[in-house]
């Protein structure tokens, strides 16, 4: 087994690939071969890698089923190579929220699902109401007026703390 990293991914308005690319910048700064795949295009065998890093958006309070129907079929592979999650989501603008043990996603994810990496994290996502389709700003407006968040339609808020970013990413290479 060579010594390369693989990060797998899933996105719905880009930002979780936009993380992507600051993970792939640390791996790179490291002299570390790490493979992009977006869920929709990956078709290598995770025996390749000896690291492995899923990275999901939430949108309406679920993960990707694909990414979760990926990690069912490949549990077994995955349990043997070193692993990494983080999850993209809202929710963990608030400093109470942010953790895998505090992001009601993130438990709830885990709970449903047989898997466990060898480090997991979650990341506050972007906030860009004009990006998003008229139904979808209509319930991501409403699911932030439950959440006391900002409702305005010209809102474009980047919640994520790059430097939570940048510290997973150099986690990852330790591994």
């Amino acid at each position: 087994m060579s010594n390369k990293t693989a990060l797998l991914y899933s996105t719905v308005d880009g930002h979780t690939l936009k993380i992507c690319q600051e993970i792939l910048a640390v791996f790179k700064k490291n002299n570390l071969q790490i493979d992009l795949f977006s869920i929709d295009n990956f078709n290598k065998n995770i025996q390749d890698y000896n690291k492995f890093i899923i990275g999901s958006s939430i949108r309406y309070g679920l993960h990707n089923k694909q990414i979760i129907a990926f990690i069912n079929t490949h549990k077994k592979e995955l349990d043997h190579i070193k692993t990494a999650f983080f999850s993209v989501n809202l929710v963990a603008r608030k400093p109470e929220k942010n953790t895998p043990e505090t992001n009601p996603y993130v438990v709830k994810f885990f709970k449903n699902i047989d898997w466990k990496p060898t480090v997991k994290t979650v990341f506050a996502g972007m906030l860009d109401y004009k990006k998003y389709p008229f139904f979808d700003r209509l319930m991501i407006q409403f699911i932030m007026w439950i959440t006391k968040g900002p409702t305005n339609k010209n809102t474009k808020i980047e919640y994520t703390n790059w430097n939570k970013v940048t510290a997973f990413a150099e986690q990852v290479c330790q591994l």
